[in-house]
């Protein structure tokens, strides 16, 4: 049996009804850009997310870079970011003209450690950003604590934790805004890019619809540079239809992690994802931590069990930052990202996956360990 890392075509296959009447109405309405669907939208994720705004943009990586030119954070500024996260959180600040500064996750949960952010705070620092790293909530309380006592702003990057709560309330109202990505294969995914930014403040929610849009609020008036970064008429209609299921979907997700912990707790060299008391996690992916990863990960392979690494290069060891941070001077200076980068696993977990899947999924991990074929 062969398991899928994830199956794009499934969620069409079960809302095609829906989506297709989706697409009918847009393209019968002439209007493709900025419209009454993209409004819509708008208004029912802000809802969704427990915040006042919401505003569509082009992709999750713009999400972040607009939420920071609307905070007048550039040249000259800091912002911290975690050290263990994708790429894309770093770039929005690089594409802003600030410069970010990295900080090592908590041990266990992957997520920024709030303890070490303090040390990295200088007079240039403007901004934390929380990544929300594979659906688990960061610790936004005393992130929040430490912002609060150093008047910086706080940006959550929610782009994989569309609907996780974290100490019953919902991830994107955790901080000053929040920036998501609609990509495909998220939790909460278009077909095709597409992206957003909720926040309860109106006048940020404001200045971010100025600059998605050349800076123009009336055609031809533009009253600052802007860039054009919209989401489009037709994703923001089948996102619509999405987040109907977003929660009944993520408890899918649940109920496979739910299984890949209890079955899977015996074996005692595979870590498997800690949970805090006080998150509740949507489970975009499902990361597990072996010392001899990449031999388990081909095993798993020829079994046809299908896994990713996520992410398999820390941003502070890529070409694009390696020179700007002090090029191998940073080889040995985060240790606990790099280890992390070189031991985690992400196994197959989807609202798709069929249960059947999962269980070969189990069955082939338990055998590997049990007769240490590896």
């Amino acid at each position: 049996m062969k398991v899928p890392f994830l199956d794009l075509k499934a969620p069409y296959l079960e809302l095609k009804e829906e989506l297709d009447a989706a697409y009918q109405r847009v393209m019968e309405s002439g209007w493709y850009i900025l419209g009454q669907e993209v409004e819509a939208f708008e208004e029912e994720f802000a809802v969704y997310c427990e915040t006042k705004y919401c505003v569509g943009v082009g992709n999750g990586l713009e999400s972040l870079h607009l939420i920071l030119r609307a905070m007048e954070i550039g040249a000259g500024d800091e912002v911290i970011v975690p050290a263990n996260t994708y790429i894309a959180t770093w770039l929005a600040v690089s594409y802003s003209g600030a410069l970010p500064v990295p900080v090592e996750p908590d041990i266990n949960t992957y997520n920024i450690d709030p303890s070490k952010i303090e040390a990295a705070i200088t007079s240039k620092t403007k901004a934390i950003i929380a990544v929300h790293l594979y659906g688990q909530p960061a610790d936004m309380d005393c992130i929040n604590e430490i912002a609060s006592k150093h008047n910086l702003k706080v940006i959550e990057d929610a782009a994989q934790a569309h609907g996780a709560r974290y100490k019953n309330r919902r991830v994107g109202s955790l901080g000053d805004a929040a920036g998501f990505s609609f990509y495909p294969g998220k939790n909460l995914g278009a077909f095709g890019d597409g992206g957003a930014v909720t926040t309860s403040d109106a006048n940020l929610a404001d200045k971010i619809r100025l600059l998605r849009n050349y800076g123009s609020r009336v055609k031809y008036e533009n009253e600052v540079k802007g860039f054009n970064s919209r989401l489009d008429e037709l994703q923001a209609a089948f996102l619509r239809v999405k987040l109907t299921k977003l929660d009944e979907w993520n408890e899918r997700r649940k109920q496979i992690a739910i299984y890949y912990l209890q079955s899977l707790q015996e074996v005692v060299d595979l870590k498997l994802p800690y949970i805090p008391e006080w998150a509740d996690p949507v489970w975009h992916l499902f990361v597990v931590s072996y010392p001899q990863r990449d031999k388990l990960k081909r095993y798993l392979n020829s079994a046809e069990v299908s896994t990713l690494v996520h992410y398999p290069i820390a941003p502070h060891l890529s070409d694009a930052y390696a020179k700007e941070l002090g090029g191998n001077e940073q080889l040995n200076s985060y240790p606990i990202t790099q280890m992390i980068s070189s031991q985690i696993l992400s196994l197959p977990i989807s609202p798709h996956l069929h249960k059947t899947e999962v269980h070969r999924v189990v069955e082939i991990l338990l055998k590997v360990f049990k007769y240490d074929i590896i």
